[in-house]
C-alpha cells in the first residue's frame, strides 16, 4: 500500500526570507511537506547564521528552529546573472516568500511583476514591519517593535508596571499568520489560475490580538494591562508554591470550581459568602490572591496541580524548558522528535503541531542545511546547470 504524502507534498517555495518571522512561515510550510529552497550568499547570509556552540554544532539555535527541512543555495543577488537564476528557481516554484523592507525586491529586480514574468501564477508573500504601502511602510523593525506598534506590548504586563514587549512570540505569530495567508492565496490560485501578492504587516498581526482593547479605546475608555488577571474570573493567575521557582498556574471558572478548590487547599475554611459568586470573587480578587499565596506557600507544586486537576479545577505547574523536553506525552504525540545528522549528536526538535489522519511525512525530516548544501540538486538537477558552468559562476562570484 502506498504511504500517503504530506499535505503540501509537491509544493515548492523560493525562500528569500531572513531573520525569524518570514523564515518561521516557510518553516511551517516545509513541515507540512513543501520543498523550500532558501536563497542566501556567503557575503549576505541570513543574519541568524551566527557561530555559537549549541546542540553540538557551531550554529545559532534561533536559525535551527526556523530552517530545518530547508534546502540551501548561494546566489549573489547583486549580480544580474544570479537574479536570472533566482527567477529560474521561481519559475519552478509555486510560492516565493520574502521579508525585506518594501522596495528591496524591486531594486533587486525580483518584485511581484518581475516574478510574474517568470511564473505567471506565482504566489508572492511579502512580510514586513508595516506593510508594502502606507506612510510607515519604510520603517524597519524587529519583534519587540511589532508588538509596540501594534499595541500588544501596551496590553502585556501588570497594571502598575511598564508595557512588556514581545520577542520571538511576535515573530512566530507573524509567521503563523503569513503561512495561513499564503495557503489561502495558493488555494485561490488553484481555483482561478491567478497570481497573487500577499502583503502582511507584522504590526497589524499584533493589533489583531487586542480587538477587545481596541473596542474599549474606540469608545473613549482606557484599557488596563491585566497582568495575569482576568476580567471575569478570580482566582486567575500564577502563584508561588513551597518550591523555589516552581509556580502554579490556575483559573477558577465557576462557583462549583471555587468550592472544589477550597476542598483541596483549605478544607477547614467555612464557606464565605463574600466569595460565593464569580462577580463577588472578581471584585475581591486582591483578597483572593492573598489567600492563594498563603495556602500555596508550603505546598508541592506538582502534587497540588494533580489534586486540583482531579477535583476539576484548571491548574498546572508553569513548566520549565526541561519539563517540556522530558514530557512523555509530547514525545508520544510526536510534538518532540529526535533528529540527527552525520557528525552531530542526536537532539530534540519541535515537531509539527498538526496531526493528519490521511497524510504522512509531516514534521522535521532533516536538520538545518549548511550554506549552499543543496546546490547539486537545485542547480544541477532542477535547473540543469552543468559542472563547468557552475564552476564559472562560482569563479565570477555569481554563486557566492
Amino acid at each position: 500500500m502506498t504511504r500517503p504524502q504530506a499535505p503540501l507534498a509537491g509544493v515548492r517555495i523560493a525562500d528569500f526570507t531572513i531573520h525569524a518571522a518570514g523564515p518561521f512561515c516557510t518553516h511551517l510550510l516545509s513541515q507540512l511537506g513543501a520543498e523550500c529552497i532558501k536563497i542566501e550568499s556567503r557575503t549576505r547570509p541570513d543574519a541568524f547564521r551566527k557561530p555559537h556552540a549549541v546542540y553540538g554544532r557551531m550554529q545559532a539555535a534561533t536559525f535551527d528552529q526556523v530552517s530545518a527541512n530547508k534546502l540551501s543555495v548561494r546566489l549573489n543577488l547583486k549580480h544580474p546573472e544570479a537574479v536570472a537564476i533566482a527567477k529560474r528557481i521561481v519559475a519552478l516554484s509555486d510560492i516565493a516568500a520574502e521579508s525585506f523592507r518594501p522596495g528591496v525586491m524591486k531594486r533587486l529586480g525580483l518584485d511581484f511583476e518581475a516574478l510574474r514574468e517568470a511564473r505567471p501564477d506565482i504566489v508572492l508573500l511579502s512580510l514586513s514591519s508595516c506593510g508594502q504601502s502606507g506612510p510607515d511602510s519604510h520603517f524597519a523593525g524587529y519583534a519587540p517593535l511589532f508588538g509596540a506598534w501594534g499595541g500588544l506590548g501596551w496590553m502585556s504586563g501588570y497594571s502598575d508596571g511598564p508595557p512588556v514587549e514581545m520577542r520571538h512570540v511576535m515573530d512566530h505569530s507573524a509567521g503563523v499568520h503569513a503561512a495561513a495567508a499564503t495557503l489561502a492565496a495558493l488555494h485561490q490560485r488553484r481555483r482561478t489560475g491567478r497570481a497573487q501578492h500577499v502583503d502582511l504587516a507584522a504590526r497589524e498581526v499584533a493589533s489583531a490580538m487586542i480587538g477587545d482593547a481596541l473596542v474599549l479605546a474606540s469608545r473613549g475608555s482606557t484599557p488596563l494591562r491585566p497582568g495575569n488577571g482576568d476580567a471575569a474570573m478570580a482566582p486567575h493567575g500564577v502563584y508561588a508554591t513551597g518550591q523555589p521557582d516552581r509556580w502554579l498556574t490556575l483559573a477558577v471558572r465557576s462557583d462549583p470550581e471555587w468550592v472544589a478548590l477550597l476542598e483541596v487547599l483549605a478544607p477547614e475554611m467555612p464557606q464565605d459568602p463574600r466569595f460565593a459568586t464569580a462577580p463577588a470573587r472578581r471584585s475581591r480578587h486582591a483578597e483572593i490572591d492573598a489567600l492563594l499565596t498563603r495556602w500555596l506557600a508550603g505546598r508541592d507544586a506538582d502534587r497540588t496541580a494533580a489534586q486540583l486537576q482531579q477535583a476539576g479545577v484548571c491548574a498546572h505547574v508553569s513548566w520549565t524548558m526541561q519539563d517540556v523536553a522530558d514530557d512523555p506525552h509530547l514525545r508520544e504525540r510526536g510534538a518532540l522528535v529526535e533528529v540527527s545528522a552525520p557528525g552531530i549528536e542526536p537532539r530534540l526538535a519541535v515537531g509539527a503541531p498538526g496531526r493528519f489522519s490521511a497524510s504522512d511525512g509531516v514534521g522535521i525530516r532533516r536538520l538545518t542545511p549548511t550554506l549552499g548544501q543543496d546546490e547539486d540538486y537545485v542547480f544541477g538537477e532542477l535547473l540543469g546547470i552543468d559542472a563547468a558552468r557552475r564552476a564559472d559562476l562560482v569563479e565570477r562570484e555569481v554563486i557566492l
